[in-house]
């Protein structure tokens, strides 16, 4: 919880020189940044997390904080906030946590990953197109939504790609009830 508070306490201190997030308010912050990244918890998979378009670090850092036994690689193409991202990271000991300043389609790891996840980056078809070449075999690609994404569904549908999903409301804090779902895709067999 300590370091939940610093990571808190460093974006608004950044915020007010850098403009990292649009939100201001700290108890706007905790909902909307940290409660709304932490109700991934149970959706990860495996011991590599890349997050796809990371901002000022959400949901890959609070996500880091609390499961230090995976390692978490932060994407974004904007660098104060890859700077902010590798600040906090050094900050509070976060040596589970790698910051590249890279857009998710040039990205090249030599890798995949057993989780990426992405939150308000995209609608699914793009996100499918930045991220998805990044999930490893057998691995999942998280998209935390806002309400049901019914017409990003349809579209990735008619688009034919072969991927399943599926799709789970999500209980926040703070937030009406459906109000937040995560759709969660992986690469038919």
């Amino acid at each position: 919880m300590k370091k939940l508070g610093a990571l808190i306490s460093e974006l608004e201190k950044w915020n007010r020189k850098v403009n990292l997030t649009a939100v201001r308010n700290t108890d706007e912050m905790i909902r909307v940044h940290l409660l709304d990244s932490l109700v991934a918890v149970p959706l990860l998979e495996g011991g590599t997390v890349l997050d796809v378009g990371t901002g000022a670090g959400f949901p890959g850092l609070p996500l880091a904080i609390v499961q230090p036994e995976r390692h978490f690689t932060l994407l974004d193409s904007n660098n104060k906030k890859v700077m902010f991202v590798q600040h906090v990271a050094g900050l509070l000991g976060l040596d589970n946590v790698s910051a590249v300043k890279a857009r998710g389609e040039d990205y090249e790891p030599g890798h995949g990953f057993d989780t990426v996840i992405a939150r308000a980056l995209a609608a699914l078809p793009r996100l499918v197109e930045i991220g998805g070449r990044h999930v490893g075999e057998g691995g999942v690609f998280v998209a935390l939504k806002g309400r049901y994404p019914a017409e990003e569904l349809e579209q990735l549908a008619q688009l034919e790609l072969p991927w399943s999903h599926q799709v789970m409301e999500l209980c926040v804090p703070g937030f009406e009830t459906g109000s937040r779902h995560a759709v969660l895709l992986r690469r038919q067999r």
